[in-house]
């Protein structure tokens, strides 16, 4: 059974869901309920998630603390570990990230494991652009993406300039 709840975000409705123990999904489209998912705004995994994720809104949250329990093929897991490793305010490009999952010249199958990540935010995946620093495809729309980056821009760790987030 897939239990969920829904948040309030600055960027839109979130989705939460979880196996009663870690969180399955944070997902910024409604998600339709399937016929063995539960509403329980009460499980143990949504407060916790609910208060970091507030945190991340106000910009007094850099990094996520939060028991996930990704499902995906090892190449995906990889992905997605390596988004997780992308510093708060910094943004990298997907060749960046296909190198360091030790397949330079897998862009594309990073763009594909970045558009299934099942957990938005969380796991940035808003953090990765294109190689000449362009905004390219999101799941949650280009607009939510520029809302997220724009937001650690303006609290990002000094150093980094708000108008150009550091490249790593």
């Amino acid at each position: 059974m897939t239990l969920f709840t829904t948040l309030d975000s600055p960027i839109g409705p979130l989705t939460l869901t979880s196996d009663g123990e870690a969180l399955t999904g944070i997902h910024m489209h409604p998600a339709k309920a399937e016929a063995d998912w539960k509403r329980d705004d009460k499980a143990k995994p949504f407060a916790t998630a609910k208060a970091q994720l507030a945190a991340y809104f106000r910009g007094t949250l850099k990094e996520f603390h939060l028991p996930l329990a990704p499902q995906g093929t090892p190449f995906q897991l990889r992905v997605w570990e390596e988004l997780s490793r992308i510093p708060y305010g910094e943004t990298c490009s997907y060749a960046d990230i296909a190198k360091r999952v030790g397949n330079p010249k897998g862009c594309r199958a990073v763009g594909l494991a970045n558009g299934r990540n099942p957990h938005a935010i969380v796991v940035p995946c808003h953090r990765v652009i294109g190689a000449d620093g362009s905004l390219t495809g999101y799941g949650g729309g280009l607009e939510r993406k520029k809302l997220l980056l724009a937001l650690e821009a303006r609290h990002a760790p000094p150093g980094l300039l708000a108008s150009s987030a550091k490249r790593c």
